[in-house]
């Protein structure tokens, strides 16, 4: 039932929030390594001027880090960010042949790439199902009682179990959006939630209101 509201709330189009050239994946990648601590929305903002600085994994490999960094500047932890994209492309060119790989082993092997910004990658470029943990997830997902776990890889683990794998990428989708529109972490908007019937959230305030 919780899969069918989704379903009928936010229908899936298949879209990714971040934007992206289809024919250079690693664009995705390297936005999504952006969005750490980041709205997807300043995201695509600075990726717009990025992307046209810096066209190919070449042009960020050879960069000067500096120019790298004044341009991710605006989504933060930029020095970090900047030198984990140069070590993508420089990791990419030297032992991948300039193609990103699919494997979760392969791509967490490249710098600033953990489960999440893998995952991301896998649903969106190769269509393989699974489950992205980010805050909105995590924080849905236990509300809704479909994970009980704090970690993220364990909820991973957990959702990847309850929920049938044809809804697995739809499902990050769909989460997130809810979770960004009536699910906040603070002041969600339960009276206006179709989902408030599973919701412990919901539950454990009505009796706190019964007190």
């Amino acid at each position: 039932m919780i899969l069918q509201i989704l379903d009928e709330l936010y229908p899936f189009d298949g879209k990714c929030f971040l934007h992206y050239d289809a024919k250079k994946p690693w664009q995705l990648l390297f936005a999504t390594i952006l969005s750490a601590q980041c709205t997807d929305a300043r995201v695509n903002e600075v990726t717009t001027e990025l992307f046209k600085k810096f066209p190919t994994l070449e042009s960020f490999a050879i960069a000067e880090i500096s120019e790298i960094e004044a341009a991710v500047r605006p989504t933060g932890f930029f020095r970090n960010k900047a030198r984990h994209l140069q070590g993508a492309a420089q990791l990419l060119l030297s032992e991948h042949g300039g193609i990103l790989p699919s494997d979760l082993e392969r791509l967490t092997g490249l710098p600033g790439v953990g489960r999440k910004t893998a995952n991301v990658v896998r649903s969106h470029i190769f269509k393989i199902p699974c489950i992205v943990v980010d805050t909105h997830v995590s924080r849905v997902s236990r509300r809704l009682g479909l994970a009980k776990e704090k970690c993220p890889v364990k909820i991973e683990h957990e959702l990847m179990h309850v929920l049938p794998m044809e809804h697995h990428i739809r499902f990050n989708q769909q989460v997130i959006s809810h979770g960004r529109l009536v699910c906040s972490a603070r002041n969600p908007r339960c009276e206006n939630c179709a989902l408030k019937s599973f919701c412990t959230y919901v539950i454990i305030l009505q009796k706190e209101r019964e007190k």
